[in-house]
């Protein structure tokens, strides 16, 4: 997989940074907006497999390859757990256990508990995961191609 031509490659390298900064303010403002982890990890994935399919997979894989994805996949499943075990370590689940607002508190990011930090694990595994999968099947389609 070669890529795209030059007007396919330079309108993707000016959206693919607006897609991505969208995708970490749905995963970030998930707990004040509608989105979360799962959207925005999606939003992250679907510019990176932009990237690859404009510019080819040899040439994305540079920056992020299969092992990063798989990498990112595991750290956001072991963030989630670690945020959860910690929270019921302290006796709170989806509570301010950091006691710097009280409950509920409109557009604070505090006021939400736990539920950002959980946002952001999950953003972190969807897009890690999404991104290995479509590399994954780039990577199975090229070799059907090559037979």
């Amino acid at each position: 997989m070669k890529g795209m031509s030059l007007i396919v490659r330079t309108i993707s390298r000016l959206i693919v940074a607006p897609i991505l900064l969208f995708g970490i303010y749905i995963v970030l403002h998930g707990h004040l907006t509608p989105g979360g982890g799962f959207p925005g990890g999606v939003i992250i994935a679907a510019g990176i497999a932009l990237l690859i399919l404009s510019y080819g997979l040899k040439a994305t894989t540079k920056k992020i390859n299969y092992d990063t994805t798989k990498v990112l996949d595991s750290f956001g499943a072991f963030l989630f757990v670690a945020i959860a075990s910690g929270a019921i370590a302290l006796g709170y689940f989806f509570a301010p256990y950091l006691g710097l607002i009280a409950m509920g508190t409109p557009a604070q990011w505090f006021s939400a508990g736990g539920i950002p930090y959980y946002n952001i694990a999950i953003g972190i595994k969807v897009a890690g995961a999404l991104a290995a999968m479509f590399i994954g099947l780039v990577i199975v389609i090229m070799m059907g191609e090559e037979e």
